[in-house]
């Protein structure tokens, strides 16, 4: 229930203060709400993995912020309140009242773009972009600079027609000779995420600045690699969203008179895409408009329409669901356009942006598919990404199993590193002040923000020691095709077709270097499922006795974990009065800094647990809150797991690509299988070829 100190906000939004208080809301009380139900942001309690399993098949609308002991939720009914309380949940409010939060949003948005001429970020823009904005801005980009920056319009329309746009970024940006790796940055997969649509586009901007402005590092980068950045891959709902967005509550101006179709926020927190029913090619006109509570009904989630593990936990298989999966995997055109690009590209490392929750995750999105080979790799590039924005770097399944996101597929499919970002702490699209201050980073942060994670993330997709190279001779001019074509599993069915072919022309010299994703899968490798033992290796007990403090106040415990390889660390509170404590746990930072890492909160009386699966060794913070308690003694426990074993599965499995070299009328001169592990490179001289070419 509270947040911890990762940055102090802007002066501007001391005011937002005031709206932000939580209430307690009982599931007795769910029923007797106003008429219209307030579409709200609630924190339910999850206690164990099994609540967590039954809270994502109740086919509410999960946001991607929670905690080991909950997940929030919006509420967009008293059905949908009713249905929670049924199903034997508790929860707070968090946001009571989302319309109301918009226009309190706006209204702070408007104050700060008043009071602003110029902001901070590359574009130097002080309000959200509309699609329109978007478009322009994105070919502007590309108009004023030809020789760096290409507008990328993807292979399909969304289903109102719209073109998915982005920009690709390199150094001599027309070249088909360079055999550069690719960096993939992308944004509003789910409409109502504004945020991850603006910096996906302000890296873009940063970049095209910094390389126009003669920063090294940049340039470097630049020279050495491809940036491809979309940032509205959900179009028709991304309009939905911010044109309702920008709509005023009408309640305050007829004192809640009749007048009441703007008391929902409408669209503006829509999720999905804008499907109307499955096996219809197109939307019509207007039939993307809100015809249920929040506009959440029509469409689908883009982030579990992907193949790998399409069918599985964590998606749903109603239309009607906030989080339903599509009639098959890639039904949707703009999934399908999106993986035609990472199939025809060598992407080896993406980052797709998503809001809310201070989170840096990565596969797999469900705890059964195991942790693969690249799991201390791509842990540790998720560190030092979360170290520069002060998110938590963990798995995807750590929040709640999914499946069929956008990285779980690219990843497993073609080998290239995949994270998805959670930007901002508490909800969808905040008062623009927050986007700047993620962006480029606040209080500790100030300087680093999600530019510095995005500029890793690009370092580690030019980084030869996570991809691999095919290098030799060739006859300049040849076209040089990779392709490969298996079978990606899903949960429910036998599984899916892929396939990738990219495509490189060989430079003056008869020579070529191309950077690729290594040729066996990941999905087809070793993974491994951590087993944790069932009682403690150790237990610390904390009891504080005679505190004197009040609803809001907080007492901290310190732990040291010294052990290393450890599986988790459970944290109990109890107390002796019938009432409502809470618990938060936090790892601390070199620096002092905290960064919660557990969180426990809840209903009155229940006793408190959080669970921190895979802790690092270190110092951590038990913070136990006074939420509404006239207790004077209170008692920390903490349980130490070891790992007892791993259950391994997989591998043994080695795959190769099929190399053609062929004439630019697609006359094949030779083929070769090629088999190349990551950090490796491949020499491939294509003698045969040459001697053929002319």
């Amino acid at each position: 229930m509270l947040s911890g100190s990762r940055r102090s906000p802007r002066a501007l939004l001391s005011a937002f203060a005031a709206i932000s208080m939580l209430t307690m809301l009982t599931p007795a009380a769910t029923a007797a709400d106003s008429d219209p139900f307030p579409v709200q942001l609630v924190r339910v309690n999850v206690p164990a993995q099994a609540d967590r399993d039954r809270l994502t098949n109740l086919g509410l609308d999960l946001t991607e912020h929670g905690g080991p002991a909950y997940v929030e939720v919006v509420l967009h009914s008293a059905a949908d309140a009713t249905r929670l309380a049924s199903a034997g949940f508790t929860w707070t409010v968090t946001i009571p009242d989302l319309a109301l939060r918009q226009l309190r949003n706006n209204e702070l948005s408007a104050a700060y773009a008043s009071a602003t001429m110029v902001s901070p970020l590359p574009s130097g823009r002080d309000t959200y972009r509309t699609l329109a904005d978007y478009e322009s801005d994105l070919r502007g980009l590309a108009n004023r600079n030809p020789s760096l920056v290409k507008l990328v319009t993807l292979s399909r329309t969304s289903l109102e027609g719209r073109g998915i746009l982005g920009v690709e970024i390199s150094e001599s940006v027309a070249s088909t000779t360079d055999g550069k790796p690719t960096f993939l940055i992308m944004g509003v997969h789910h409409a109502r995420e504004w945020p991850s649509g603006e910096h996906t586009i302000e890296f873009a901007i940063d970049l095209v600045n910094g390389y126009t402005s003669g920063n090294a590092r940049i340039r470097d980068l630049l020279a050495n690699a491809r940036v491809i950045a979309v940032p509205i891959v959900n179009p028709d709902g991304f309009d939905q969203s911010r044109k309702w967005g920008d709509l005023v509550d009408i309640r305050e101006v007829d004192d809640g008179g009749q007048v009441t179709i703007l008391g929902n926020p409408g669209n503006a927190y829509k999720r999905k895409n804008c499907r109307v029913a499955d096996g219809v090619a197109s939307t019509p006109p207007g039939a993307c408009e809100p015809t249920s509570p929040g506009g959440f009904g029509i469409g689908i989630d883009l982030n579990r329409n992907y193949g790998g593990l399409w069918g599985g936990p964590g998606a749903s298989s109603l239309f009607a669901d906030p989080t339903y999966r599509g009639a098959a995997p890639f039904s949707e055109p703009e999934t399908q356009a999106v993986r035609e690009l990472i199939s025809t590209r060598q992407v080896t490392t993406l980052v797709t942006n998503h809001t809310f929750s201070n989170l840096v995750l990565r596969p797999p999105g469900i705890r059964s598919a195991g942790e693969t080979v690249d799991e201390a790799a791509m842990k540790e590039l998720g560190a030092r990404m979360a170290a520069q924005n002060g998110y938590r770097n963990i798995h995807g399944w750590q929040l709640y199993d999914t499946t069929g996101t956008t990285e779980d597929w690219s990843y497993n499919a073609t080998g290239g590193y995949g994270y998805t970002f959670e930007i901002g702490p508490n909800e969808f699209h905040p008062p623009f002040p927050e986007v700047v201050d993620e962006y480029l980073g606040a209080g500790i942060y100030t300087g680093k923000g999600n530019r510095e994670a995005y500029l890793l993330a690009l370092e580690n997709a030019v980084d030869t020691a996570h991809h691999s190279v095919l290098s030799g001779r060739a006859p300049t001019g040849a076209v040089l095709r990779l392709t490969k074509e298996f079978t990606t599993a899903t949960t429910t069915g036998p599984g899916i077709q892929d396939r990738l072919e990219s495509t490189l022309v060989v430079g003056k010299g008869n020579k070529y270097a191309w950077h690729i994703n290594p040729s066996t899968r990941p999905e087809v490798m070793e993974h491994r499922v951590r087993l944790l033992a069932q009682e403690p290796s150790r237990e610390e007990t904390t009891t504080k006795s005679a505190v004197v403090w009040a609803p809001g106040d907080h007492v901290d415990v310190p732990f040291t974990l010294t052990e290393s390889d450890v599986g988790a660390i459970r944290v109990n509170l109890d107390w002796p009065t019938p009432d409502d404590l809470d618990l938060v746990v936090y790892s601390v930072n070199p620096d002092g800094s905290l960064v919660e890492v557990g969180s426990s909160g809840n209903f009155v009386a229940e006793k408190e647990e959080a669970l921190v699966e895979l802790p690092e060794p270190g110092n951590y913070v038990l913070r136990v809150v006074n939420y509404a308690s006239v207790t004077t003694t209170f008692t920390t426990t903490v349980g130490v797991y070891a790992l007892v074993g791993e259950d391994v599965f997989g591998g043994n499995i080695v795959e190769s690509y099929t190399l053609t070299c062929e004439r630019p009328d697609g006359t094949v001169l030779q083929t070769a299988q090629v088999t190349v592990d990551r950090g490796r490179t491949q020499r491939v001289d294509l003698g045969e070829c040459q001697k053929r070419f002319r």
